[in-house]
């Protein structure tokens, strides 16, 4: 591989319920449910290959998943990582789509959680330009570990790092300045609206954008259906409005969003052109039920 990005982040057994109407407590509500692969970096992985990058990706999965899911991404042109876990099951979501799209989550981050040194050597840098983290691999303290170390390798060989602050909720846990400390210096950031405001304390956008750019090169806002914003220390911002689509599912599509920037920079295209294909592909990602390419 040369010229291809590292992403080290969750797999996820995703359960996809989206019921017909409000949910009636104590008795039945009709619902379409799907079981599908998911989890924030595997989605990534998954469509940054659709989108032509040379993938590899890192990520630990219950022992009796390994060969079914070392199939699965090789099958999708992503070169898998996967470590095998023999006390923890891969980690399962249930994700509650509401009528307007919008989803909640209910997790069990499982093997996820026990990400470790081994699970990432230096070896895994080899021919890569940039290491993608997703936050979920910065939440648990071991992991947290492992990932950081990896990402220190990455700085000395001059390879670039993004960042996905991945879930408020975790962010919150967590707390903003200890994240900040964590991931400063990265030369990519990729939060949404409530994640920029989480990490900047700031409503308004035009306030955000600054306040991160103190901490990181490049920051790409995501404002769903309002389009997003690409922020650089070295010229005006630029913005784009969403393309208009019918929603079926927005779960992915941040991840979707970032891919398509992603594998447009790895490509050499000016940063215009990746905010583009960002917008383009996150916009792909809510017309189908599921988080990763149909």
């Amino acid at each position: 591989m040369a010229g291809g990005i590292l992403v080290i982040g969750d797999v996820i057994n995703d359960i996809v319920v989206k019921p017909f109407g409000p949910i009636a407590r104590g008795t039945d509500t009709r619902a379409t449910i799907r079981h599908t692969n998911g989890g924030s970096g595997a989605n990534q992985a998954a469509w940054l290959a659709a989108l032509g990058a040379e993938v590899r990706f890192a990520a630990r999965v219950g022992s009796t998943d390994k060969n079914r899911l070392t199939a699965y991404f090789s099958g999708l042109g992503v070169e898998p990582c996967l470590a095998a876990d023999d006390d923890f099951p891969t980690g399962q979501i249930v994700c509650l789509i509401d009528p307007d799209g919008e989803r909640s989550f209910l997790t069990d981050r499982g093997a996820n959680a026990q990400l470790d040194a081994d699970d990432l050597p230096p070896s895994l840098l080899d021919g890569i330009e940039i290491v993608h983290i997703s936050g979920y691999a910065l939440f648990e303290p071991g992991a947290r570990a492992a990932v950081l170390d990896l990402v220190a390798i990455a700085k000395q060989r001059d390879i670039a790092v993004s960042i996905d602050p991945a879930s408020t909720a975790f962010l919150a846990e967590v707390g903003r300045a200890d994240f900040i400390e964590w991931t400063r210096g990265a030369d990519f950031l990729f939060p949404n609206a409530d994640e920029a405001a989480l990490l900047t304390g700031k409503i308004a956008r035009q306030e955000q954008w600054p306040l991160l750019l103190a901490d990181y090169q490049t920051v790409v806002l995501k404002f769903g259906g309002d389009g997003a914003l690409l922020a650089t220390r070295d010229a005006e911002p630029i913005s784009k409005p969403a393309k208009s689509v019918v929603v079926q599912d927005t779960t992915g599509a941040g991840d979707a969003f970032l891919a398509g920037f992603l594998a447009a920079r790895l490509r050499g295209e000016a940063p215009e052109a990746c905010l583009e294909l960002a917008i383009h592909s996150g916009a792909r990602a809510v017309t189908n039920i599921g988080a990763q390419p149909f």
